[in-house]
């Protein structure tokens, strides 16, 4: 499987300075960051977290189709969202505090509960899923 890459460049200190973030692989985009608006108002500007939550909907969407194959489900539609939030560390500095899932499908043949059990197997087996381990992760996840 290939790799992935990006870079930011960043000049100043962390209250005044800001950064910009480069798609490498991709050349899909060039995003500009910055400490005060990564810890208030957006701005225009995205941040790591939100570029995690990209990474983490993106990927469940992925996995959970693959899921839903292996089981002979074919969706109609997924949508999942994922709110990643950035909070205070204990002993100091900053952590990812959680990160909420939601999770809405439309898949015929299948019911609600057996979707449930599919979509935490998806979450569960999601390579972001697995990276981001030690985050706590909330699904909800329902039929449409």
């Amino acid at each position: 499987m290939p790799s992935r890459d990006a870079t930011t460049h960043w000049t100043g200190g962390i209250s005044k300075g800001s950064g910009h973030v480069t798609l490498d692989s991709s050349n899909a985009g060039q995003f500009d960051v910055s400490f005060p608006t990564r810890s208030g108002d957006p701005n225009g500007q995205t941040s790591p977290e939100e570029l995690i939550a990209a990474a983490h909907s993106s990927c469940l969407a992925m996995n959970l189709s693959g899921v839903l194959e292996k089981e002979g489900l074919d969706p109609t539609s997924i949508d999942v969202s994922a709110e990643v939030t950035l909070g205070p560390a204990e002993g100091g500095g900053f952590e990812l505090s959680g990160i909420a899932i939601t999770l809405r499908a439309q898949v015929a043949g299948v019911d609600a509960d057996k979707f449930a059990e599919l979509a935490r197997t998806a979450e569960r087996t999601c390579p972001v899923s697995k990276a981001l381990t030690g985050t706590t992760i909330t699904l909800d996840a329902a039929l449409d």
